[in-house]
């Protein structure tokens, strides 16, 4: 096992499933050995509101607290939210991110405009980004509310975990009724 920290930042919006998501994360990387760190939520909680939490593995972790230039992978359930948490980010980390769009609260009044193209702003910082319609995929796996599994399948790239282990953190944090429905999710992120 490695002795480095290695550091997950994930951001989304209030009500998308990031606790969900650092749960099952953590779940997983405490399977694998290592010791864990999930942090509580910063931010507003409540629906629409950013929300950023973060996990940190490693041989040991002392701190739940992921500083500026530290985060070696953002995972992100919108657009404008990975683009607030690049300060985050080593200088050879990766995003990975939903391409869904989610106005916030400024915008909804006509205060200011979504910013455009930030997919490719993002891209031309040269910041390896790995963007995905995890939308429409949570969506075709049978429940939208399934978009935070999708990132999670998508993540599973960058890790040598088998697939049985992630397959049993979401057995054993995903509500029984809708785990065929998150296990798809999580098929359709990670061969997307």
């Amino acid at each position: 096992m490695e002795n480095e920290t290695k550091n997950i930042m994930i951001v989304g919006v209030g009500g998308q499933g990031s606790l969900l998501a650092s749960k099952i994360l953590g779940y997983l990387l405490i399977n694998e050995g290592y010791d864990v760190k999930v942090s509580e939520v910063h931010g507003m909680s409540q629906r629409g509101g950013s929300v950023v939490t973060y996990v940190r593995y490693g041989k040991k972790v002392y701190s739940p607290i992921i500083d500026e230039g530290e985060a070696d992978v953002i995972v992100s359930f919108e657009l404008m939210e990975a683009a607030r948490a690049l300060k985050f980010l080593k200088k050879e980390g990766r995003i990975v991110t939903n391409t869904q769009k989610i106005d916030p609260m400024s915008v909804v009044l006509g205060a200011q405009a979504y910013p455009e193209n930030l997919e490719d702003k993002i891209k031309e910082k040269g910041i390896k980004i790995d963007a995905l319609d995890c939308l429409s995929l949570a969506e075709k796996a049978g429940n939208i509310k399934a978009v935070n599994v999708v990132l999670l399948g998508r993540l599973s790239h960058y890790f040598d975990i088998p697939d049985e282990s992630w397959m049993k953190a979401l057995e054993n944090n995903v509500p029984s009724k809708l785990l065929e429905i998150n296990k798809k999710a999580f098929e359709y992120g990670r061969d997307a």
